[in-house]
């Protein structure tokens, strides 16, 4: 399984490559750290030196984004689709990750 995006993300990634005068060639490592209120909290950050990506990493590409995951990160990761809202319940990034057993009420961290 691999890790997928919705048009409204890969949208409004390549805004904020546009915005931040970040390289077409940056990929977009999607990563998980321990924290949040439910134990693990979803990491998003521009790589814009690839090489030094680690053999493990598993990298993908959807809707003309490139994107690497750390293999300890893609076991929780793997089949989780980004999204990007803008409406009422608050902007930004949301991951739907059918591997999360509970969410935070943010949406931002999860637990296994």
């Amino acid at each position: 399984m691999s890790i997928s995006i919705t048009d409204r993300a890969a949208q409004r990634i390549k805004q904020i490559r546009e915005e931040q005068k970040i390289a077409d060639d940056a990929l977009l490592r999607v990563g998980v750290e321990s924290g949040g209120c439910s134990g693990l909290t979803y990491d998003l950050e521009f790589d814009s030196n690839p090489e030094n990506s680690e053999e493990e990493d598993q990298q993908f590409e959807d809707k003309g984004i490139k994107l690497v995951v750390d293999m300890r990160s893609f076991l929780y990761l793997s089949g989780t689709e980004l999204d990007y809202t803008d409406g009422l319940n608050g902007e930004g990034f949301h991951f739907h990750n059918p591997n999360a057993n509970r969410t935070c009420s943010c949406g931002e961290s999860f637990s296994i």
